[in-house]
């Protein structure tokens, strides 16, 4: 345990996340699942063990300062350290910008945004008692351009990426990177879900939506959670301690900088 790093990943009971949180236990991590539902952190942790790995699922709810601080204390309670912390979990919301509402708002940035914020605050705090660490957010290519009928999405995204620069440049001191990564159209149950509104504001069928986003990736075809949890596995790990503050696309060329 004494030689392991340790990291941890914010909704991770599906998607992305899990994609993440099986790559980090590939490259010999401690892997601590969370989510705000604790049946699928616990499949995860369970999926990750039967392949050799050591992990914990702990729920706890991005959105709640108070249970973004317990989490980290829960993970140094038990191995002593945090090493990597993954703000990977989010929400996404399709609805012209005309009809986004209050409650609306309030709900994508309080996971979105204030969760990102939270578990900046709780994971540094252990940080900068011990060797520094890396903490990754996730931001989106709706963090570089804005998209019809994601707005308050995009919006939220943005302000991952205004948070990631922030953060390095405060949290540089104390040995600890910031960083962002930027998928693009990733096959997971948050795209079927963004298909689906999408399809009935365009008059589309179901599939179509989605069809006609992946048309635009210069590669040629969707992204898979794999994709991205590679580009994480970089992050994670010694390779990229020269690089803090950045946001980076990897979403196979729909938005180029």
């Amino acid at each position: 345990m004494e030689n392991k790093k340790v990291a941890v990943i914010t909704g991770a009971g599906a998607g992305i996340g899990r994609g993440i949180a099986h790559r980090l236990a590939d490259d010999g991590f401690i892997v601590i699942i969370n989510d705000v539902m604790e049946e699928p952190a616990k499949e995860v942790s369970n999926e990750l063990q039967e392949k050799g790995a050591e992990t914990t699922a702990i729920q706890a709810d991005v959105s709640s300062r108070e249970d973004m601080f317990r989490l980290v204390d829960n993970v140094v309670e038990t191995y002593g350290r945090l090493d990597v912390f993954v703000n990977n979990a989010g929400i996404d919301q399709v609805k012209p910008l005309l009809e986004v509402t209050e409650d609306d708002l309030n709900k994508i940035f309080n996971v979105n945004v204030f969760g990102t914020l939270y578990g900046i605050q709780a994971a540094s705090e252990q940080m900068k008692k011990q060797d520094g660490g890396k903490i990754i957010n996730a931001a989106s290519i709706a963090g570089h351009k804005g998209f019809n009928l994601l707005g308050a999405y995009s919006a939220s995204k943005f302000s991952i990426v205004g948070l990631t620069q922030v953060a390095a440049q405060e949290l540089a001191q104390f040995g600890i990177t910031v960083n962002a990564y930027c998928p693009g159209i990733v096959g997971t149950s948050m795209w079927e879900r963004i298909d689906e509104e999408m399809a009935r504001y365009m008059d589309l069928e179901k599939g179509e939506a989605f069809k006609k986003f992946a048309e635009g990736i210069t590669l040629g075809r969707t992204e898979e959670p794999e994709d991205v949890a590679k580009f994480v596995s970089y992050l994670a790990s010694s390779d990229s301690d020269y690089m803090t503050g950045q946001a980076v696309m990897i979403d196979g060329g729909i938005v180029f900088n």
